[in-house]
């Protein structure tokens, strides 16, 4: 796959429009990555796999332009093939792990008294279909009452 990233020194804001050329974007079509520096080259490599629907073609693009701003920013790069990157995000965390979290910081920020409205009418709403269920909140307290968290 032929690369399309051409260098570009000048920075975008973080507008609806920004002023970048699609020639210096990882995802090119998507206008996702930007790949303006070293750190972003970092960043487009550490944020790969969570760029969502684009094909395995796009992401063999986007992988040959991190690999050219890579080499062109002095980025070192270990990996040799876009599918060492990955398509799906790969946090170490189950999607139950991350539920969790949500609900430790919804509580957290109930107990602050920090909950907008908004907010505390999405967790009633919740807590009300059973989504955000009562085991959930004792194994919150468990948590705490252990120290981690």
């Amino acid at each position: 796959m032929n690369a399309t990233w051409k260098p570009h020194e000048k920075h975008g804001e973080l507008t609806e429009r920004t002023d970048l050329p699609d020639s210096v974007f990882a995802f090119p079509k998507e206008r996702e990555e930007p790949l303006t520096d070293a750190t972003h080259v970092r960043n487009a490599i550490a944020r790969f796999d969570q760029v969502i629907d684009v094909s395995d073609e796009e992401r063999a693009l986007a992988f040959a332009n991190i690999k050219q701003a890579a080499d062109y920013y002095g980025v070192d790069m270990s990996e040799s093939d876009w599918e060492d990157l990955g398509s799906r995000p790969h946090t170490g965390r189950t999607a139950e792990d991350r539920r969790e979290s949500a609900r430790a910081a919804v509580e957290t920020k109930r107990e602050r008294g920090e909950l907008s409205e908004e907010a505390r009418k999405a967790v009633e709403t919740k807590r009300e279909s059973g989504v955000l269920t009562e085991e959930a909140r004792k194994g919150v307290e468990t948590k705490r009452e252990r120290g981690e968290l």
